[in-house]
């Protein structure tokens, strides 16, 4: 059965080009229109929808109001849709740490039909995701008891990765290992996602620019966009923007980050979290076949246990952990004397 969708936008625009895209796909299949709270609360009842994709900015009630309201009376799998500026970017993260799957960029101009292009994966990827609320994890603020080995920790992520990372990064003491990330988000999402670790987290985090340095305390995120993360080994441990379009269909690449630090291997942590699809799956292998440590989340914890699965079929994870149990095996995988 295709998966039932509920189009909750107050733009007549919007709603026609996501309707539009999602009938051209057999999997899924458009079940109703709203246009603000209201009439979207009568829609779900009468409609019981598999998805909803959500406007961030809507009169009345705001989607990020209605969503919370949402995720405590009837948790269920929603898509925010949202304006890739810094107000919209910043709203759309707050919706995922709201229990949202995903977001999807709403650009303005030529750009607007094709950014829904994806939206049919995303809707059947958020059809068997595992919707919950986001409880608040505790910082880890000390580094007193932190002595670090010299490893760097390589981390990956997809949907449901925002509560995934902040969840890890969290347990990271201020003084943690390099960390380099790739996340599949939009340029402009991942700008904000970058302020918002800052501000939850202890460690320093920070969008990677080329050339810079993995320290100690500092957390890179892939800047996505037209490029990937990969690791430059050539004058000690930088960090290398890659341009290019996608690599096997996602941006910013795990594979790209991966494979570029299989040279370094033997001094690498990875851990495989939440996600759709595969990517970074074939790399993660290579990497413990030349020395890595690799984790990967386990399934009860993954809001979609796609990338984790992958690294677990393949061989590539030699371990699957709960979310709330990454932080603190990494953490010790890095600790001097290990």
């Amino acid at each position: 059965m295709p998966v039932k969708v509920l189009i909750v936008d107050d733009s007549p625009t919007i709603r026609k080009m996501i309707k539009f895209r999602l009938q051209r796909d057999l999997r899924t299949k458009v079940v109703g229109e709203a246009c603000n709270a209201d009439e979207a609360r009568a829609a779900i009842k009468a409609l019981d929808p598999d998805v909803l994709t959500l406007d961030v900015e809507m009169p009345g009630m705001s989607g990020i109001d209605f969503l919370g309201r949402l995720m405590r009376l009837r948790p269920m799998p929603v898509i925010m849709v949202s304006s890739e500026t810094r107000r919209g970017s910043d709203i759309a993260l707050e919706a995922l740490s709201l229990g949202a799957i995903d977001c999807i960029g709403k650009p303005f101009g030529q750009g607007l039909a094709a950014a829904f292009d994806v939206l049919p994966d995303l809707v059947c990827a958020a059809a068997g995701a595992n919707p919950r609320m986001v409880s608040q994890p505790r910082m880890v603020t000390g580094n007193h008891k932190f002595l670090w080995n010299g490893k760097i920790v390589l981390l990956g992520a997809s949907t449901g990765g925002v509560d995934a990372l902040q969840t890890v990064l969290a347990g990271f003491p201020e003084n943690c290992p390099p960390t380099l990330i790739a996340q599949h988000m939009p340029e402009a999402f991942l700008a904000s996602f970058a302020r918002r670790l800052e501000s939850k987290v202890a460690p320093r985090v920070s969008l990677a620019t080329e050339g810079a340095l993995l320290k100690q305390g500092a957390v890179l995120l892939a800047p996505g966009g037209h490029t990937h993360l990969a690791l430059d080994h050539t004058n000690g441990l930088r960090c290398h923007i890659v341009e290019g379009s996608h690599s096997g269909g996602f941006r910013p690449s795990v594979d790209v980050l991966f494979r570029s630090a299989v040279p370094e291997a033997h001094n690498a942590v990875a851990a495989m979290l939440t996600g759709m699809g595969r990517d970074g799956a074939d790399a993660m292998l290579q990497l413990r076949q030349a020395g890595a440590r690799c984790l990967a989340q386990d399934e009860a914890t993954s809001v979609v246990y796609g990338m984790p699965r992958a690294v677990a079929e393949n061989g590539a994870a030699e371990v699957l952990l709960p979310i709330e149990a990454i932080s603190g095996s990494i953490i010790d995988l890095c600790r001097k004397g290990k």
